[in-house]
């Protein structure tokens, strides 16, 4: 997240207070970075969404709220998460134009997603053509580089 706001890149997110990824935008904040929260109305009952967004864009549902994050987006960049990250994944991967998509690989973490992947292309149900704008990356100014040049 600090990294985030001191780059001035903007952070479009799930609007959520709780978690890391309330986490990642408080330190985008801090940082002086601009945050966009996407929200679907059914969480805007809990009382779940940070209060201190540059912007909170409510969604009619989730597929909605997952489209407006994408539309919103210059680049796809998924951090380590719960299931609910990788379904993001997945939906993301479905909009192609969406590039560069970039997965934040510390430790290991997505290293079964690039296996995964490798083996679609090795069963025929992808191709590498179709797989060049995703990139496993393990450090932050690897991030960085694939943003400049882009």
């Amino acid at each position: 997240g600090a990294w985030i706001g001191a780059a001035g890149h903007t952070l479009v997110y799930g609007g959520s207070k709780t978690g890391l990824m309330g986490l990642l935008a408080q330190s985008a904040l801090e940082q002086g970075g601009s945050v966009i929260g996407v929200e679907p109305e059914c969480f805007m009952a809990q009382d779940l969404q940070y209060d201190g967004l540059t912007q909170l864009i409510v969604t009619r549902s989730m597929a909605e709220r997952k489209a407006k994050m994408i539309h919103l987006g210059d680049a796809f960049i998924a951090f380590p998460g719960d299931s609910g990250s990788v379904v993001d994944v997945i939906e993301a991967d479905f909009h192609v134009h969406l590039t560069p998509f970039i997965l934040y690989n510390p430790n290991g973490y997505y290293d079964y997603l690039i296996r995964l992947l490798r083996h679609m292309v090795e069963m025929g149900v992808s191709t590498k053509e179709r797989q060049a704008g995703v990139h496993f990356v393990e450090t932050l100014e690897e991030i960085q580089q694939i943003l400049n040049n882009a």
